[in-house]
C-alpha cells in the first residue's frame, strides 16, 4: 500500500526509494511473525516431527531475516538518481485530509508561492466560496486530521513498526547483536507451537496462535520501552550487558515453554502406552 502511495507522489526518485525501503522494513517484521505462525500451524496440521519442524523454521527464519536486512542495508547505500524533480505545490494546490472523501478542502489558487493569497474553500454540501486572502474572516469547520482506524489495528501497526525498527537497529550495531536479538525472538516465537495444537479444530488453533503472537509483539514493545529499559538496566546492569537483557528474557521464556511442551508430550505418550 505504501509503495502504491509513493508512486503517486510528485517527488524525486530518491524520496520514493526511501519510502519503499521504509515499507520493506515494516514488512520484514510482519512477514517474520506471519511466516513462523503459518509454518507452525501447517506443521501441526500435517503432523510433522515437532523437533525437526521447529529447527527448520528457526533456521530458515534467521536466514531470511538476515538476508533481507542485509539487502535493505545495501540498498539504502545506493546513490540517489540525479533528477531535478517536480516542485510540490503549484497553482491550484488542494489542502485536505485524504483519509476522508467528504471533508473541508482549501484550494490555493497561487500555490505555495502565496500561501496566504487567494483561495477557494470547499465545504461538504455547500457551494464553493472564494476568498481574496487567508484573513477574509470566514470561519471554517474543524478539519478532522485523524482516521477512523480501530485502536487494535492502530496498536498492531505501531508495535510492528517498533519491532522492525529494533531489528534494523541491532543490524546496524553488528551481525552478532543482530543474530542474538533475532535468534532469541525467533526461538521464543517457535516455542508457542503448543498454542496451535490446543484443540482439535485447526481454525481455532490458528486464532489462538494469532493471539499468542500478538502478545509476544506487545511484550517486545513493552520490554523495549525507555522506562522498562531503565529498570532492567538498573537491576541487571552489573550482571548482564544492556543489549543482552531482552534476548536473555526471550531465551529463558522460550526454554521454559519448550520444556513444558516436551513434558506434556512425554506424559501423553506414557498415558497412551498404559492404555
Amino acid at each position: 500500500m505504501r509503495v502504491d502511495w509513493a508512486k503517486s507522489l510528485p517527488v524525486m526518485p530518491e524520496t520514493t526509494l526511501t519510502l519503499i525501503i521504509a515499507a520493506a522494513q515494516w514488512a520484514l517484521s510482519f512477514a517474520l511473525f506471519s511466516s513462523i505462525l503459518f509454518s507452525l500451524n501447517y506443521a501441526t496440521r500435517r503432523k510433522y516431527f515437532a523437533l525437526m519442524a521447529v529447527i527448520s523454521i528457526m533456521f530458515l527464519s534467521v536466514i531470511f531475516c538476515f538476508g533481507f536486512s542485509y539487502a535493505l542495508d545495501k540498498w539504502n547505500t545506493v546513490p540517489p538518481a540525479q533528477s531535478a524533480g517536480v516542485p510540490l505545490g503549484d497553482k491550484g494546490l488542494i489542502l485536505s485530509n485524504s483519509l476522508h472523501r467528504n471533508e473541508t478542502s482549501v484550494i490555493l489558487l497561487e500555490g505555495t508561492a502565496q500561501p496566504f493569497g487567494p483561495r477557494v474553500t470547499s465545504i461538504p454540501d455547500q457551494p464553493l466560496v472564494f476568498h481574496e486572502s487567508a484573513n477574509a474572516g470566514f470561519a471554517l469547520p474543524p478539519v478532522p486530521f485523524t482516521d477512523d482506524t480501530p485502536w487494535f489495528l492502530t496498536s498492531l501497526f505501531i508495535d510492528v513498526r517498533l519491532n522492525a525498527g529494533m531489528i534494523q537497529k541491532t543490524f546496524a550495531e553488528g551481525y552478532i547483536p543482530f543474530l542474538i536479538y533475532t535468534g532469541s525472538l525467533i526461538f521464543f516465537l517457535c516455542s508457542l507451537g503448543f498454542a496451535i495444537k490446543v484443540s482439535v479444530w485447526p481454525l481455532a488453533n490458528l486464532f489462538l496462535g494469532i493471539l499468542a503472537f500478538r502478545g509476544i509483539l506487545a511484550f517486545d514493545t513493552f520490554l523495549n520501552s525507555p522506562e522498562i529499559q531503565f529498570i532492567l538496566g538498573s537491576v541487571l546492569g552489573n550482571v548482564v550487558p544492556a543489549s543482552f537483557v531482552i534476548p536473555m528474557i526471550f531465551t529463558c521464556l522460550g526454554l521454559l515453554i519448550h520444556t513444558y511442551s516436551v513434558l506434556v508430550f512425554v506424559a501423553r505418550r506414557r498415558d497412551d502406552d498404559e492404555y
